[in-house]
């Protein structure tokens, strides 16, 4: 499973994701890859799930894949209320 964290620049935001992301992960032990990724690179990205903010999940509709939207970054019981349904398909 790869979760590809998206954010405009591919720095702070996405790496605030993906902690966020890997903590709740290792809490429903889910083994998974996280890697970041910026708004401009992430369709040419290979991920199995993105995760990033509203605003970039507009950008990113019409891929074939499931894009979670989060509005808190680092809020872990708003991450696993909508990324653990996602992965247990």
């Amino acid at each position: 499973m790869r979760i590809l964290a998206v954010c405009g620049m591919g720095f702070g935001s996405s790496m605030v994701l993906r902690m966020t992301i890997e903590a709740v992960l290792r809490e429903a032990g889910i083994s998974a890859s996280v890697s970041t990724s910026d708004i401009s690179s992430a369709k040419a990205e290979p991920a199995d799930v993105i995760v990033t903010s509203a605003e970039f999940s507009e950008l990113l509709s019409g891929m074939n894949i499931p894009i979670v939207t989060v509005k808190n970054y680092v809020d872990k019981n708003e991450m696993k209320q909508k990324l653990i349904p996602i992965l247990s398909k």
